[in-house]
């Protein structure tokens, strides 16, 4: 009959010890592990387990934003305006529109007319890098 021995318990760890007195482990040898050791393949970034977590995103709602230019005014300015009044913008005509999605830029481009409404044709996308450094 064999003993089977207890794997060891947290409360018998010594915690005050530095890692290098530490027992040695039942495999001392690296070589050893090399040769038990099969290959794994590696996994595809896109696996069906990452799917489902994917789609918790899909319902998230965000803010698009089309912006064709800003301006700054005083309130007095602002109670002025009335039908026909002309506010300048800070963009030049023909300018691209600028994409926020939660008010960071994702985008550029250019309006257009599909089916009588407005739309946007997408000429630039900002780059993941570019959208990064928004972030910081």
């Amino acid at each position: 009959m064999t003993a089977v021995s207890n794997p060891p318990m947290a409360e018998d760890f010594d915690w005050d010890k530095p890692p290098e007195q530490e027992a040695a482990s039942p495999v001392a040898d690296t070589a050893e592990l090399d040769q038990i050791a099969e290959p794994v393949a590696a996994v595809p970034k896109e696996t069906k387990a990452r799917q489902p977590r994917m789609e918790l995103l899909l319902d998230i709602p965000l803010e698009i934003t089309a912006e064709l230019g800003r301006t700054r005014m005083i309130i007095n300015d602002l109670l002025q305006l009335g039908q026909g009044s002309v506010i300048e913008l800070n963009k030049l005509a023909g300018e691209p529109l600028e994409i926020l999605v939660n008010q960071k830029l994702i985008a550029r481009g250019e309006v257009v007319v599909v089916n009588e409404k407005f739309g946007i044709r997408l000429t630039d996308i900002i780059s993941p890098l570019e959208r990064i450094k928004q972030l910081g």
